[in-house]
């Protein structure tokens, strides 16, 4: 059974590289540097697949952050964020 979510709760946040997993938590919005621009993804976001650029993914929430990414691909789906990063730093 899927468990409806209230639009006070957070999204899940992954950010994986090649060699490890650099950030898995919390966050009620993410702010992409996308190829065509940058963007932001709050919680109940359309699913969406996008191409990033080298920039800064910015965090926040609970266990926010700035993480700097060398390029990759952002995946929303059901409050589930998925970035696969061809690099990445704190």
């Amino acid at each position: 059974m899927l468990r409806k979510l209230s639009m006070t709760e957070a999204m899940h946040l992954e950010i994986i590289t090649p060699d490890r997993k650099v950030f898995d938590g919390e966050a009620t919005s993410v702010r992409f540097p996308g190829t065509d621009g940058s963007f932001e993804v709050l919680n109940n976001h359309a699913p969406l697949i996008a191409a990033l650029k080298t920039g800064d993914v910015i965090v926040t929430g609970a266990g926010g952050g700035t993480f700097h990414i060398g390029g990759g691909i952002v995946e929303v789906l059901r409050n589930k964020v998925t970035v696969l990063a061809e690099s990445a730093s704190a």
